[in-house]
């Protein structure tokens, strides 16, 4: 007998057989809300189950047991990387159901810190996926680009990460003053390091080959199981709320919607890279275009008051302590208005029946369909692919929490 046949004998005979392990949820990358139960043969997944159920938080019920306004602040901590963007949906429903329209000058403000809001959900995801593959540069550089972006943010409402901005009939607080030059100069830096980013990854062999041709789905699939943002858009359907069903102002703006070709983490990548840059767009289109005005619509009885008006405007002072004891009395009936997220769609439909309180608040996270497409989408590849993939779907747990 040979040395090889030896060899080929013992690889025979050491064959395993198939493993079951539990990956998370106290784990770097499952970020300790989700666990994944896999069956491997060897490095290869031939079976996994996705348990989301790590974080009980019952956002729709502590909803219905807040008042109206009272609600903000739970939207916040949905998709927490992309706060006002939860806020701007929320508010956009309520108003619906009222039947009232925010003034100009506040259409515009929303817009900006909404995509302000996507551009660091986008960098969050982004750099912390290069980073779960061993990039630690580029998630610096993208950590400093959120920063930026956030002290933009702080500037406007005094948060960074949960913005509690908006407000039914408006918002809380109007721009500061050089708000447009900081922006300009945040952007200017802000595309240096997008390009740093870029040019560390998008054409780096090893990086390349844990991204390309893995958690790939066809555009039939991603449809069937109710995907939509980035990773809709991955798979080479142009479907974004702003452009099919325009709110605010986005059907004046001119920006382009982003989409691939073949549906994988690669093209997931480059899809919410060209995103940051449509953001930075939208932005500066609205800051050349604001026009001036109220912030708020006029009239206390749906509007926040601000404490001036409170101290000074017996109206409002009335509605004050109105608003905050029995909550602003919205109009019996339902409603379901969805904005695009960082993730996708979110959408929330809210009943109401005459009361200071939702009787139902039932949002429509964009990342949960995908999570539970997982499956479908990682069988059969390799245990290392499995992090990308989890990375570019970018599930949220807050926002997942059912």
């Amino acid at each position: 007998m040979t040395d090889s046949s030896r060899d080929y004998d013992f690889y025979v005979e050491s064959h395993t057989e198939p493993m079951v392990i539990n990956m998370g949820p106290s784990h770097p990358a499952t970020h300790g809300t989700v666990k994944f139960l896999l069956g491997l043969d060897g490095e290869t997944i031939k079976d996994i189950d996705v348990e989301i159920g790590y974080l009980h938080r019952g956002f729709e019920k502590e909803c219905e047991a807040q008042l109206w306004n009272g609600v903000f602040p739970y939207t916040d901590r949905l998709d927490y990387t992309a706060s006002a963007l939860n806020n701007i949906g929320y508010a956009l429903a309520v108003e619906k159901l009222i039947g009232i329209e925010v003034p100009e000058r506040c259409k515009y403000i929303r817009v900006i810190i909404g995509e302000l809001a996507r551009m660091s959900g986008h960098y969050t995801n982004l750099g912390a996926s290069a980073l779960e593959l061993g990039a630690l540069t580029a998630f610096i550089y993208f950590v400093e680009a959120r920063e930026l972006v956030w002290d933009i943010i702080e500037s406007v409402c005094g948060a960074r990460l949960t913005h509690n901005y908006v407000r039914i009939g408006g918002v809380i607080s109007d721009l500061p003053d050089g708000f447009r030059e900081n922006v300009t100069s945040v952007f200017r830096t802000n595309r240096g390091l997008w390009a740093d980013f870029n040019k560390l990854l998008t054409k780096n062999r090893i990086f390349l080959d844990r991204m390309r041709d893995t958690g790939a789905i066809s555009s039939d699939d991603a449809i069937e199981w109710g995907f939509t943002g980035p990773c809709l858009r991955a798979c080479g359907v142009g479907y974004d709320v702003r452009k099919a069903n325009p709110y605010l102002i986005y059907d004046q703006l001119d920006f382009e919607i982003p989409v691939g070709e073949t549906g994988d983490n690669f093209d997931r990548y480059l899809v919410r890279m060209e995103e940051l840059n449509q953001s930075m767009r939208i932005v500066e289109q609205c800051l050349e275009r604001i026009p001036g005005g109220p912030i708020n619509v006029d009239n206390p009885q749906w509007r926040q008051p601000s404490k001036d008006d409170i101290f000074t405007e017996m109206e409002s002072m009335i509605f004050h302590f109105k608003n905050a004891i029995e909550g602003v009395k919205v109009p019996a009936g339902e409603a379901y208005q969805a904005v695009e997220g960082a993730n996708g769609e979110v959408g929330f439909y809210l009943v109401s029946n005459g009361g200071g309180k939702p009787v139902k608040c039932r949002v429509r996270p964009p990342c949960f369909p995908m999570t539970s497409a997982l499956p479908l989408i990682i069988k059969g590849s390799l245990l290392a692919d499995l992090i990308p993939t989890f990375d570019m779907i970018n599930l949220i747990g807050g926002e997942c929490d059912r």
